[in-house]
Formats: structure tokens, C-alpha cells, sequence
């Protein structure tokens, strides 16, 4: 069954759809490799940049499901996010989601399949815009009715590619310019988050490593560049556009509830549920120092606030920011 997300797309786009996927729709999420079976397995890539999209709500955001697995590295667009999110996953790995306000690359990828946690990470934007893979069949209703714009690769197929060179799934690619006409700017970025100068305080610190059950991300801090470059199960990770490492200006270890969801990948493996919404504790890395925090989310229409020990509001460097859902101790 093909996933019927919206009336937003018009008839010509659905004659396409029928002409262009005649793709296997089997169910799945989770497993590193059947996750996103229901994703067009068209090789072919656009040789000249994509047409604009139609203009879409002001302040709006793309965020996009993006692979980290071995097979998938290395990304594609990820420099260019504003923010990354890490969430744990089945068996103990780990996605990530980049969302996009101030730029927009020219591809972004590897794709994968959303899961029900990112709908309530998601609802602090107005109304972004979700790429992704697929979904488990039980949950397609759920991201129908949340307050976002689907765009997942069956129903997008024009903005999606699978690209040489990696083995599916690791190989599809999204062309942003296909879905959003242009950046929709910083204004978009309803995260919550506070911008300017360090508090006083904090810890030197040199490297963090957070830890999944079958992942692990470590941020070092390089006093040249002035950022934490990122690694990721003991590997620098690094992206292709120009081999440049990613090394964000902020990194935030938020300490939240996991727990699982009632959905399972196909090999019975339960699907972990983040919880965004609430308050804990965090950890603030920023100019070669850690700082200890504390993170309130009321409701999934508010951003997340970010208080230093002393209660005042704690302030992030300029640039991207990666936040990692760790479990809360």
C-alpha cells in the first residue's frame, strides 16, 4: 500500500507516482538494512540543478531524516544544517535529523525512514517540511495528521535519487531545492535556543563521548578552528562536499527519557520512543568548555529552553548546533 499522506499533491504528480514507482512497498523500519523499502529505486541523477519547488508557508524548515550507519558515510549537506538532532534507534544505533532554515544544500543524504519521536521533536517548528525514506505502516497515519508537510520519497519522487557508488538503502539522496524554493531563514528556527556570549564558568574540556548500546559519538574540541569535530563510532566524520570534517560551534548532551515505543522493526526489535517534552539536566559544550545545564519543554509546540546552573539563560556560539538525546541517568 503507498502511502497517501496528503491532497496537497495534484493529479499530474500522482500519474507520475504511478509511472515511476513500481517499487516493492513492503513494510519495515528499523532493521540497518530494510528500513526503507517503500523508497523509489530509481538510480538515474538529475545532470542539471533541480527547479524550484512551489513556494511554500514562510518560515518554514526542512528537516530531513539522514543515515549514520557505516555503509552510509560519508553524508552529504550535513555541514550546511542549522541544527542536528541524534536519537537512538533500534538495537542500540543511532539517526540523526538535520534541519535546514538558513541555507539549503544541494543534496542531502542518505535518506532513511522516520520514526514517532521525531513527530514531537518536530512540532516546535511551524509546520516543517519531514524527508524521509518511509515509515512503518502504522505509523503513516500518525505523521499524516501531525502538524508537518510529509514528504516522504514515494510521494516526492523527482526530489529524490539513488546515487552510485553505496548499496541500497545507503544511497538515497534528496535534492532540498526540489521541496523548498529557498531557505526559509533564521527566523525559522523556533528551537528555543539563546545565541551570544559564554556564562562564566565551566569546565575545560577537551573531548565528550556519548554512548548508545551499538553507537558512540565523540566531540574533540579544535582550538584552531574554533569547533567540535565529530567522530563517529571512533571515525572522523566527514562529508562530500569537499571531504570538510563536521565540527559544530555547540554541542548538547540532553539528558531525556527513552523508553520503548509500541512499534517494532522486522525483526521484533521495539522501536525507542525520545521524549523531548519536559525538563532534565544537559550538558552545554561550547569554546573548549563544558557547562552544566538544565532543559525545559513544556508542551511539543514550545522550543527548548536551556538555563545555565545559576538559572540564567545559557547562551549557544554562533553556528550549528548538534544536540544528542542521551538517556537520562
Amino acid at each position: 500500500m503507498r502511502h497517501t499522506a496528503r491532497t496537497r499533491h495534484a493529479a499530474p504528480t500522482a500519474a507520475v507516482l504511478a509511472a515511476s514507482l513500481a517499487v516493492s512497498l513492503t513494510a519495515g523500519c528499523g532493521h540497518p538494512d530494510r528500513d526503507d523499502n517503500r523508497a523509489p529505486q530509481h538510480s538515474a541523477t538529475p545532470a542539471a540543478p533541480p527547479a524550484p519547488a512551489p513556494s511554500v508557508a514562510a518560515g518554514s524548515p526542512l528537516a530531513v531524516k539522514i543515515d549514520n550507519l557505516p555503509a552510509a558515510r560519508p553524508q552529504s549537506g550535513l555541514d550546511a544544517a542549522d541544527v542536528v538532532y541524534a536519537e537512538q534507534v533500534e538495537g542500540g544505533l543511532s539517526r540523526l535529523m538535520a534541519v535546514y532554515a538558513t541555507r539549503l544544500p544541494k543534496t542531502v543524504g542518505p535518506v532513511r525512514s522516520a520514526r514517532e519521536s521525531d513527530l514531537e521533536l518536530l512540532g516546535q517548528f511551524h509546520r516543517p517540511l519531514l524527508a524521509f525514506s518511509g515509515a512503518q505502516r502504522r505509523l503513516l497515519p500518525l505523521i499524516d495528521n501531525a502538524p508537518l508537510r510529509p514528504e516522504p520519497a514515494a510521494e516526492d519522487p523527482s526530489a529524490y535519487f539513488r546515487a552510485t557508488g553505496k548499496a541500497a538503502p545507503h544511497n538515497l539522496y534528496l535534492h532540498p531545492a526540489k521541496l523548498l524554493p529557498s531557505a526559509p531563514g533564521k527566523a525559522a528556527l523556533t528551537t528555543g535556543f539563546s545565541y551570544g556570549p559564554a556564562p562564566s564558568g565551566g569546565t575545560p574540556t577537551a573531548t565528550r563521548t556519548v554512548r548508545y548500546p551499538a553507537a558512540r559519538f565523540t566531540f574533540t574540541w579544535s582550538a584552531g578552528q574554533h569547533r567540535w569535530l565529530v567522530e563517529m563510532d571512533g571515525t572522523p566524520m566527514k562529508t562530500t562536499d569537499g571531504g570538510a570534517r563536521v565540527a559544530p560551534a555547540t554541542v548538547v548532551v540532553q539528558h531525556v527519557r527513552i523508553h520503548d515505543s509500541p512499534y517494532h522493526d522486522v525483526l521484533g526489535n521495539p522501536t525507542p520512543y525520545t521524549e523531548t517534552v519536559g525538563s532534565g539536566k544537559a550538558e552545554v559544550l561550547r569554546d573548549g568548555r563544558s557547562f552544566a545545564a538544565s532543559w525545559s519543554r513544556p508542551t511539543a509546540t514550545d522550543g527548548t529552553t536551556f538555563k545555565a546552573a545559576n538559572g540564567v539563560r545559557m547562551n549557544f556560539a554562533d553556528g550549528q548546533v548538534w544536540v544528542v538525546f542521551a538517556p537520562a541517568r
